[in-house]
């Protein structure tokens, strides 16, 4: 095996680099010399035989929503097991130096394997990847042999050009390069993005499909990302895109993939479910195929044509593996690997080489833990404390103390103690007249990426928040706007928390500490909202008075379905959220005094 990945990657490289951005082209992985003599499954001996065995055990090895999560999360650090009495156990997993490990295990005597991702490698990361612009993930992906992975919504974090760069290589446009004479040469695996076109051409903006090939095995694989991007990344992430509907790309890629002559066709889709419960090991498809899951990736699956065979899925950061009937009432994978790398999807797919087709009744698949009791990849190591080396300097200064976790992402509640912290830091930094006037601020929950965690991460001490933990909370570093909202809008505003796009799965906006109000979820739709409990200061909302409001440029451009936010006007356009959040806490705690976790009462909810 020590030489084969070595090989595969000088091949890809080539490949991606000849092809350049609009037509990266499908990416052949080179055939390993070693695989024919391992047999496995009929399907190794490579043609070497007289007759070839009718079919082949192709490997598909998939995971998805990596967010640049390197080293072990600190927060969200662990999956959920079901145990054989039925109780359930937290398991500590992820971080790529046990990723690339167990992806290496798993490929051994598996001469036909193929890596895939789905979507969200990249962006929201913590400080050791999201500082460098994510080129150590990129790094880390090539030397993991990453075969293809689609685009997800956090890919546009930072635009289409950024995309681009980190697809083809080149140095950052602001930023340069990191280290003299170390240029970074991008992804040596097909960025896929079939649903995402440029307004100018009309055309994708990268490759829609690519064909994977091995001694006449072909497998296609077609990325879309969910159509509802432009809802959940920044205007200027996605200005100059627009995005489709991901069932009608897929089934026509599909179509066109079929009269290539490829017939074994796996889509690749940054948009997910809600599985019934939350250990990865539990059976999804009780009692009922697919039983076990909701949301959109459901429809979705039930509309992609039977020319497709796999469906690999992603961002809602859920772990399952599930059968949905395809239209033709066939049954058909739909699985999603958690997120952080925490999980990986090991599937096989039995491929009929008279048919070129996957037999659909043949297919084996499951979940399993990126255990970190497994040695770790000395190569993967090797990168990190490189990139740690560069980080070091910023990542270790010290923000502020806390006295206790101040769980954010983690947060079993809608409102989270850290979410106080945050739009209270918001308010703070922008109420001065010079810096906005605001005086109330909202922060979006998803825009909170992990938690501050009381025990040490570093050498920095227990307490001690540095600048690479508040980073991995805050990695958007997103422009804080103040704008002007009539009171109507405001209450609109909370409304469209629980009403509209957000009715079905809320998102409830985090509130400075001056706002207080009462949700009935009880009702439906904007009635959940007691309108006459909503109170600024004390005193009640004046429908027709105007507020000055602080939010980050995402909310502010009417992001996650708060079109009431995106419609301010008289803007001003401060410093960024993660600047606010690191003053806030350099101003409000001490070594003697820490910040102690707020108890986020601001919102009271009837269930």
């Amino acid at each position: 095996m020590s030489t084969t990945p070595q090989k595969n990657r000088a091949a890809r490289r080539a490949l991606a680099a000849a092809a350049g951005l609009a037509t990266v082209a499908a990416l052949i992985a080179a055939t390993p010399a070693a695989a024919t003599s391992r047999g496995h499954g009929g399907g190794g001996h490579g043609g070497h035989g007289h007759h070839k065995p009718s079919t082949v055990d192709l490997q598909l090895l998939s995971f998805n929503d990596l967010h640049g999560n390197l080293e072990p999360p600190s927060s969200s650090a662990t999956v959920n097991e079901k145990q054989a009495d039925g109780t359930v156990k937290p398991v500590l997993a992820g971080g790529v130096e046990y990723l690339a490990t167990s992806l290496r295990t798993a490929r051994k005597g598996h001469p036909y394997s193929i890596t895939a991702a789905g979507g969200d490698l990249v962006g929201a990361s913590p400080l050791l990847s999201g500082l460098f612009h994510d080129e150590p993930t990129i790094e880390a992906l090539n030397k993991i042999d990453l075969d293809v992975t689609t685009v997800g919504n956090h890919e546009f974090d930072e635009g289409a050009v950024e995309l681009a760069r980190l697809q083809n290589g080149g140095c950052h446009p602001t930023a340069g390069c990191y280290e003299k004479g170390r240029k970074f040469k991008g992804a040596d695996f097909p960025y896929l993005a079939a649903n995402v076109t440029s307004e100018k051409t009309g055309k994708p903006i990268l490759k829609p499909y690519t064909v994977w090939k091995k001694n006449g095995v072909k497998v296609g694989f077609i990325g879309v990302t969910l159509e509802g991007t432009p809802n959940v990344v920044t205007a200027e992430g996605v200005k100059g895109l627009k995005f489709h509907d991901e069932i009608e790309t897929v089934n026509k890629y599909a179509k066109e993939l079929d009269r290539q002559g490829v017939k074994s066709i796996v889509a690749l889709i940054h948009e997910g479910g809600l599985p019934a419960s939350s250990s990865y090991n539990y059976d999804c498809d009780s009692p009922a195929a697919g039983g076990g899951l909701s949301g959109p990736i459901v429809d979705i699956a039930k509309g992609i044509s039977p020319k497709v065979d796999a469906l690999v899925t992603g961002h809602t950061h859920n772990a399952y593996v599930c059968t949905i009937p395809d239209p033709a009432g066939q049954p058909r994978l739909v699985t999603s690997a958690s997120s952080f790398g925490k999980l990986y999807t090991d599937t096989t797919l039995t491929y009929d080489r008279r048919t070129n087709d996957i037999v659909r009744t043949a297919v084996d698949s499951a979940n399993h833990i990126v255990r970190r009791d497994q040695p770790k990849a000395q190569d993967l190591t090797d990168l990190i404390t490189y990139w740690n080396r560069l980080a070091g300097p910023v990542a270790g200064t010290p923000q502020g103390f806390i006295s206790a976790n101040i769980d954010g992402r983690s947060a079993p509640t809608s409102e989270s103690p850290l979410g106080d912290v945050i739009a209270d830091a918001q308010l703070a930094g922008t109420a001065a007249p010079e810096k906005g006037g605001a005086q109330v601020a909202f922060m979006n929950p998803g825009g909170i990426r992990g938690d501050l965690v009381y025990k040490a991460s570093g050498l920095e001490g227990d307490g001690v928040v540095t600048y690479g933990e508040a980073f991995t909370v805050q990695p958007f570093t997103n422009l804080m706007n103040v704008v002007d909202l009539t009171g109507t809008q405001l209450v609109t505003a909370l409304q469209q928390q629980v009403s509209g796009l957000n009715e079905a799965s809320p998102k409830i906006l985090q509130v400075s500490h001056n706002l207080a109000y009462t949700l009935d979820m009880t009702k439906t739709g904007a009635a959940r909202v007691v309108t006459d409990s909503i109170r600024l200061n004390g005193a009640a909302i004046d429908p027709a008075k105007t507020y000055r409001v602080a939010m980050n440029e995402f909310l502010g451009g009417g992001g996650d379905g708060f079109a009431a936010l995106g419609q301010g006007t008289n803007k001003l356009v401060g410093a960024s959220d993660l600047e606010l959040f690191n003053a806030y806490l350099a101003a409000n705690s001490t070594p003697t005094t820490p910040l102690a976790p707020p108890a986020a009462n601001r919102i009271t909810i009837i269930k």
